[in-house]
């Protein structure tokens, strides 16, 4: 068997057990210089134009005004709904429609009722 070490005798000062110096730091890298961008031809901007109106300043604040006035009328009559403005408008053209093609359209059903019960005799 081998023989058991002797750590007192070891002297652990000695320069075969001393660290190795560290190597010192490489200095930081200078970066290279980066080459300068090719400048982007730009055209010269252009002026935006000039929105061009339709109608003239006085015409445009008449139709706001109305319109301000129709959105008041509308909101303020007890809270009236489009549907509601909706049917009111067209109550009268369907009377009018009913009153000119109902009677023609009825007795073209009460005819052709008449030829179907006759034809089952």
């Amino acid at each position: 068997p081998p023989a058991p070490l002797d750590f007192d005798a070891i002297d652990f000062e000695d320069e075969a057990f001393a660290e190795p110096e560290p190597e010192p730091e490489p200095p930081p890298a200078q970066p290279s210089p980066q080459p300068q961008p090719q400048p982007v031809f730009q055209a010269p901007p252009r002026p935006e134009p000039e929105a061009e109106t339709l109608v003239s300043a006085a015409t445009d604040a008449s139709v706001n005004g109305a319109f301000n006035l129709l959105a008041h009328t509308v909101l303020t009559q007890n809270a009236r709904t489009l549907e509601d403005l909706v049917k009111d408008m067209l109550r009268p053209m369907l009377k009018s429609w009913l009153d000119d093609n109902l009677p023609a359209v009825v007795e073209r059903l009460v005819r052709a009722e008449i030829e179907r019960v006759s034809r089952g005799r």
